[in-house]
């Protein structure tokens, strides 16, 4: 059954779900109310994430969790969060969620709006790009919870739109990504302005260099709870390692992108990845990059183009490709191989994703087949290294063609 909605003289929407709540959300904790709510969308079982964190959530802790994007971590903050804050007062948020990206931050409100509805607080969403007067009214009406990029948050302060002084909860979410990103320094400009005592969940896809730095300063004796990753294996995809020439690599990675619907080529350098896209697209291949210099909506745009299957090329750097999780790639293109082995199972398991198939695709100039060899030793790959130039119809079909045939 749907939930019913409810419109009090206080003007504070509440959700009264039908149905019974998610008993085993309950058993962690979890309110009635937002058990409920959990029921009536068909969330039954929590996410192991969420069966590690929210216990210690709930019980006030400051929380590390370690991981990636899909795992289910917005019910693994966002149903302490609901649970613990008050009632804000104008431009007073009582909760705070820090996300690197606009995309993100209407993803994490879309989750957490219907649960705050059945405990009867707000939720408002601030992001650069759009009306900042309309979200200054949306802090005045009180939201008691701000899910917020920290570029626009600042903004709001700064104007005194909003104050942080009454938070009881902070949530750093995708903190390797913020980091990425550099938005650090804002966070942690913005985290010095919360005056009060609160509690601070933090999560992230990794847990070491600035993000281990962010923890160490602004949190509090954390528990760390971390989801074994199902790491890409060399198993799970086909390898090629073609060696090109200089003046001819190009047109063959045009040739591999061409006849595909969906293929992500990495490049080492932000710079290289703009050159690329050019050249590819004089080759008559429709290509995007995606890479921290760029704005955040021309990444957003390029990402979702790609995702839609509009663009069928996006040319990535290794930092900027961090947590897209996208269905359907056929094709990773090492157009720079990758620094160690690591890289390369990082990068190719972008493809091959949920148990689908996918190929793996190395470009190899003379001077670095020593730099691959050892690399594959690394991965306990025996694939030959075949030279091969664009014109060469085995480039139509990368899984059907015999590697061993003029092998370098």
């Amino acid at each position: 059954m749907s939930p019913r909605s409810e419109a009090p003289a206080d003007g504070v929407a509440r959700v009264v779900p039908e149905g019974p709540p998610a008993a085993a959300f309950v058993a962690l904790g979890v309110a009635e109310p937002l058990a409920r709510v959990l029921g009536a969308q068909g969330i039954e079982q929590p996410f192991p994430i969420q069966r590690q964190t929210i216990p210690d959530g709930l019980a006030g802790r400051d929380v590390c969790g370690k991981a990636k994007t899909g795992s289910g971590k917005t019910l693994a903050f966002g149903l302490p969060l609901l649970s613990r804050v008050g009632r804000a007062d104008p431009g007073a948020p009582r909760g705070l969620v820090l996300v690197p990206t606009r995309e993100l931050a209407l993803q994490v409100a879309e989750v957490l709006e219907p649960l705050a509805a059945a405990v009867e607080r707000r939720v408002a969403v601030v992001y650069g790009g759009a009306d900042l007067d309309r979200q200054v009214r949306a802090l005045e009406r009180g939201a008691d919870v701000v899910i917020a990029t920290p570029g626009r948050l600042i903004d709001l302060v700064e104007r005194g739109a909003a104050v942080l002084g009454e938070l009881e909860v902070v949530v750093l979410d995708e903190a390797d990504r913020m980091a990425d990103m550099g938005f650090l320094p804002q966070v942690d400009w913005l985290l010095r302005r919360v005056e009060r005592p609160h509690q601070t969940m933090l999560f992230s896809a990794t847990l070491d260099g600035d993000v281990d730095r962010l923890i160490r300063r602004r949190l509090s004796d954390p528990v760390r709870h971390e989801v074994a990753e199902e790491a890409p294996t060399v198993d799970s995809m086909v390898h090629r390692f073609l060696q090109v020439h200089q003046m001819d690599k190009v047109r063959t990675a045009a040739a591999i992108c061409r006849p595909r619907r969906r293929v992500i080529v990495f490049v080492r350098t932000k710079r290289g990845a703009d050159r690329l896209v050019e050249q590819l697209r004089r080759e008559g291949v429709s290509a995007a990059a995606i890479h921290g210099d760029l704005r955040q909506a021309a990444r957003e745009r390029a990402i979702a183009d790609f995702a839609s299957g509009r663009l069928p090329v996006l040319v990535a750097t290794d930092v900027a490709a961090r947590g897209l999780d996208i269905e359907d790639v056929e094709v990773v293109v090492h157009y720079d191989p990758p620094e160690d082995h690591k890289a390369y199972l990082h990068r190719s398991g972008r493809t091959a994703r949920a148990g689908g198939s996918g190929v793996a695709v190395t470009l190899v100039l003379w001077d670095q087949v020593l730099e691959v060899e050892r690399i594959q030793r690394r991965l306990g790959l025996q694939e030959p290294i075949v030279e091969i130039f664009s014109n060469d119809p085995r480039l139509a079909d990368l899984a059907a063609f015999a590697p061993a045939e003029g092998a370098a």
